[in-house]
């Protein structure tokens, strides 16, 4: 057995609850408060960007670079947080992230140009990226794997619960005391998590040894074939995709790029990134899975606060509050999801969990104009209780089918493959929105031709409603301008419909990907005993 292997051994043998008591408990939610804010960092500053324009002085095309900006480095930081707190240790690590976090949302709160902003988002992304994937393995070492299922419950409610509560919490904070304390809001408890981490989470060995075989050329592959493959998908759907010569270029930088990581990863005794879980069947298959959880979480996330938006008027805070619903039956599910975790067959977690989110779009296929509240309750009850339950049934087949050496870099990875699904998942319905709306519009259109009665009858009566209300007005073009509106209007939600069909068609057939799982083993607790 490898050095590695033996100190990986060691640290898993005995949880850290058992070992420690309860103060350990204490940093390692101080570990999942600062994940917290890491996620919810991105959701929150959704809702404000029309702000954030305005303050900054700012085009539409430069103030989507304060998320994308975030994206891309965070979504490099992710798969090397392993190797660093390898290298570094989990305390010094997250300490080092926290504190960068911190830092960076302070000056991102103090920036007054859009170039500014724009930095201060790449390296909050980049730095505080670490803390996600660390917190996912830190709770296997205090709990160990017979708590597995109460820690793996808190820590994806924590992962999951963010992005819903996010749009809204940024809307209010906004309307309250204004853009800025979007970012200034993480100052005083960043110092906390940092403070707190710092004096209780001493729990591993650095090895510093790992520095001298950095594999810079590895890294430098590793941000290219990411960065540019995360800014292809984020943009892609915006600038016609593989029409405009810039998205051919990235995506073909990014291929090479990838090309060079992995032939890296794969020559090298210590890569930079261990790729070794995916040789594992289970493991390779649970982030597949845990692809489709992301395409649930950000996909709807994104889909139903437009509709809400666009379609019915609502405002930050009336989506907000449509959106609670799936928060709180989240947070029903969670006790639950921890009692059953250590007693049933995680792939039934795993199933109900997919049946649930299924249901929820599926219900969402026969919304319309005049939707209510009540006609989304179901739909967003059935999604908080889908999202707990799979993300509780997969991330824990996915680490617990892995030796304790490869728990550190494998929870980077499915970090990684959740947000990769929730990036094409964005992308995918970007795309699918802006086609099925024109396909709808161009169907509508052709139905409401000169001497179509339906069409006739509104025209007159509007135009006669308008003559009075507006004398001296142009009642004709008036009335064929809301004609069209509407028409655009109900073109978009038959599209919306079809993308919730989508999803729900792609939920049902990820079912059959567990089926393809096998018995999960437990190869950590046999391991570890």
């Amino acid at each position: 057995m490898s050095q590695a292997a033996e100190n990986a051994n060691a640290m898993f043998a005995k949880p850290l609850l058992e070992e420690r008591g309860p103060i350990v408990v204490i940093g390692f939610f101080a570990m999942v408060l600062g994940m917290f804010m890491s996620v919810l960092d991105i959701q929150i500053v959704a809702s404000s960007l029309s702000q954030i324009q305005a303050g900054l002085s700012a085009s539409a095309s430069e103030v989507s670079w304060v998320q994308t900006s975030y994206l891309i480095a965070e979504v490099v930081m992710i798969p090397l947080s392993g190797y660093l707190s390898r290298m570094m240790s989990t305390r010094v690590l997250f300490t080092l992230s926290s504190a960068g976090f911190t830092a960076t949302s302070f000056l991102c709160g103090t920036a007054t140009t859009i170039e500014e902003m724009i930095i201060y988002r790449a390296m909050q992304g980049f730095i505080g990226g670490a803390m996600i994937p660390t917190t996912f393995a830190t709770s296997y070492l205090v709990f160990g794997t017979k708590r597995r299922a109460l820690a793996s419950s808190f820590v994806g409610l924590t992962v999951t619960l963010a992005p819903t509560i996010g749009p809204a919490l940024g809307g209010y904070i906004t309307d309250a005391v204004g853009w800025h304390w979007l970012f200034f809001i993480n100052v005083i408890p960043g110092i906390i998590v940092t403070t707190v981490v710092w004096l209780v989470m001493d729990i591993d060995r650095p090895d510093w040894r790992l520095w001298k075989n950095l594999d810079v050329a590895g890294l430098v592959f590793l941000a290219v074939f990411l960065g540019t493959f995360q800014y292809v998908l984020e943009e892609g759907a915006k600038n016609e995709w593989f029409r405009d010569s810039e998205i051919r270029q990235l995506t073909a930088i990014s291929i090479i790029a990838g090309v060079g990581f992995f032939w890296r990863t794969l020559s090298r005794e210590t890569p930079i990134v261990d790729l070794s879980p995916f040789a594992n069947r289970t493991f390779a298959m649970a982030t597949l899975l845990a692809f489709m959880v992301g395409v649930g979480l950000f996909g709807v996330t994104y889909l139903l606060p437009l509709y809400l938006g666009r379609i019915q008027g609502y405002s930050s805070m009336q989506i907000g509050e449509t959106l609670w619903v799936t928060g709180l039956f989240m947070f029903m599910t969670a006790p639950t999801m921890g009692l059953l975790g250590n007693r049933i067959d995680l792939r039934y977690l795993a199933v109900a969990g997919f049946i649930f989110l299924g249901a929820s779009t599926w219900l969402l296929t026969g919304l319309t104009s005049e939707s209510s509240y009540w006609d989304m309750f179901l739909p967003q009850a059935l999604r908080g209780m889908g999202l707990m339950t799979s993300m509780m049934g997969i991330q824990n087949i996915a680490i617990q089918s892995l030796s304790p050496v490869q728990v550190k870099g494998a929870s980077g990875l499915f970090n990684l493959m959740r947000n990769t699904g929730g990036a094409f998942g964005l992308a995918l319905l970007n795309t699918g929105l802006i086609d099925r709306t024109n396909h709808h519009w161009a169907r509508l259109r052709e139905t409401l031709q000169p001497g179509d009665p339906t069409a006739t009858a509104f025209l007159e009566g509007f135009a006669a409603r308008y003559a009075q209300l507006v004398p001296g007005g142009d009642p004709d073009m008036a009335a064929l301008r809301i004609l069209g509106q509407l028409t655009f209007q109900q073109a978009s939600v038959l599209a919306f419909n079809d993308l919730f069909l989508m999803l729900a068609v792609g939920f049902a057939a990820t079912m059959l990907l567990i089926a393809a799982l096998g018995k999960p083993v437990n190869r950590l607790a046999e391991e570890m005993h």
